[in-house]
């Protein structure tokens, strides 16, 4: 698949999307009344439920619908042989810096790479093509060194140092010391610590895959860019497990990126030219993978990781099996051939994509006065706002909340009553709602009711006995 290096349109700031996002129940900082804790969100009334839509699509793509998948649900306290045997004890890491006048601490590669695009701006063209992947942490503290690169309150910083992001805590006690057990940073090794139980539990065959959309926890050092880079995120995560003698992984590769792009672009309603592949150098792939790609956003903070898929090979089976002294070998019913499977994984960032999507379909309409969340149907919080148009007149309001109570048996359904028409119009249009249908004076006399489109502001008449076929095509 050919990368998408297309100059997108600017994006709304991050500013706004945050505005947006607390002024209309998506976001809110965590544990605001006490100030807040950094990198931790809530997802509010509307947050969790265009959450759970995104999740519900995803789950429904690329699980319900299709034979050769699985899903699973893993704790997130797994046994601590776990996380020594994936890697992620002693190398699950980033580097970090420290200013040396305030102590606060920063990613070292973030540091370089802001640097490095004032140069940028600065007319140097000789570092349009630069590559923050390409440093391992001695060329990073090398560079920082000879460019003297400061933080951002103009302080001389410390020599880059390895950061662990894996959380660690104790459990109970083992002859009076404390058992030591981690949070896991990724909802992989769930799946593959599952693998023999899920053969042995099912009559799936190779190649298939195991799904998993759970929380995770990382020790993050960088602070900011709002929902994008969290301590708890939620991965929705799939092992796609092969024989890499009877397919091809490059093949497989290329079969997963455009699945990947088909369900952010058709799927989430994101626009292409918002969307680009980025293959891993060498430097920064891990050590596991022998290719990966991410799929980047054109967020206004920069282009940045949404997706990631990664051939892992068979690592991880290989490091459970020799760490655990049990068999993860797969025994081909067909052949009888007996070894260890490869995997290819596709892991997504569910905070990230809501961002992506609150990014993608926010818009201005400066004619109207408006702000519009132009977001697909599907994934909108509420389907359909329903409003008596003036909450004095005991029949009309009867009217509109019998209605309500009969369309939200069959769509999510939100009532408004306050205030004027208009300012219930710009509301619903905030938060996304696709259609408003308003009980009226003529709705008394004719049994009709106007719904109004949320991206064209059009507003039709329709008898309420086709009301639901109305709305039904219009949702899809």
């Amino acid at each position: 698949m050919p990368e998408n290096n297309t100059q997108p349109e600017s994006q709304p700031t991050l500013e706004e999307i945050t505005s947006l996002a607390k002024r209309r129940g998506f976001v809110y900082q965590t544990s605001a009344i006490y100030g807040g804790l950094a990198n931790s969100y809530d997802y509010g009334p509307l947050g969790c439920e265009l959450l759970r839509n995104i999740k519900n699509e995803w789950w429904n793509e690329f699980v319900t619908k299709r034979p050769d998948m699985v899903g699973i649900d893993s704790q997130i306290l797994l046994h601590p042989k776990t996380w020594v045997a994936s890697g992620h004890v002693g190398s699950f890491s980033d580097p970090l810096v420290d200013d040396i006048v305030t102590k606060k601490r920063y990613r070292a590669d973030h540091l370089i790479e802001e640097w490095a695009q004032r140069q940028l701006k600065k007319g140097k063209e000789e570092w349009k093509d630069f590559a923050i992947e390409d440093l391992d942490i001695e060329t990073m503290a090398k560079f920082i060194k000879k460019h003297e690169i400061l933080s951002p309150d103009g302080n001389k910083v410390t020599a880059p140092k390895s950061f662990d992001l894996l959380f660690e805590t104790s459990i109970g006690t083992i002859a009076g010391e404390k058992s030591i057990i981690y949070l896991r940073g990724e909802t992989a090794q769930g799946i593959f610590t599952n693998f023999s139980q899920i053969l042995d539990s099912t009559r799936i065959q190779l190649p298939f895959g195991i799904g998993q959309i759970g929380k995770s926890f990382r020790n993050e050092i960088t602070t900011g860019q709002f929902i994008f880079r969290t301590l708890e995120l939620e991965l929705a995560e799939i092992e796609y497990f092969f024989n890499p003698e009877d397919q091809n992984w490059q093949e497989l590769m290329e079969k997963w990126k455009q699945q990947m792009m088909t369900f952010a672009v058709n799927t989430l309603g994101v626009k292409t030219e918002n969307l680009r592949w980025r293959r891993h150098s060498d430097s920064e792939r891990s050590f596991y993978s022998k290719d990966t790609y991410d799929l980047d956003y054109n967020f206004s903070f920069g282009w940045k990781e949404l997706w990631g898929i990664a051939y892992r090979t068979d690592y991880d089976l290989k490091q459970h099996m020799e760490h655990s002294g049990q068999s993860l070998e797969y025994r081909d019913p067909h052949t009888g051939a007996v070894f260890v499977p490869h995997v290819m994984e596709p892991a997504l960032g569910i905070g990230r994509a809501l961002l992506m999507v609150l990014t993608d379909t926010y818009y201005k309409d400066e004619e109207k006065n408006r702000i519009v969340l132009k977001l697909k149907p599907s994934l909108a919080p509420y389907k359909i706002a329903v409003f008596p148009l003036v909450k004095n007149k005991p029949e009309i309001v009867a009217q509109a909340q019998e209605l309500f109570k009969v369309l939200g048996q069959k769509f999510a359904c939100t009532w408004d009553s306050r205030g004027n028409i208009g300012k219930r119009y710009l509301y619903q249009d905030e938060i996304g709602t696709p259609f408003c249908i308003t009980v009226d004076y003529q709705t008394l006399e004719d049994k009709t009711v106007t719904i109004r489109n949320r991206d064209t502001t059009e507003q039709t008449r329709i008898p309420i006995e086709k009301l639901e076929n109305y709305i039904e095509s219009m949702l899809k």
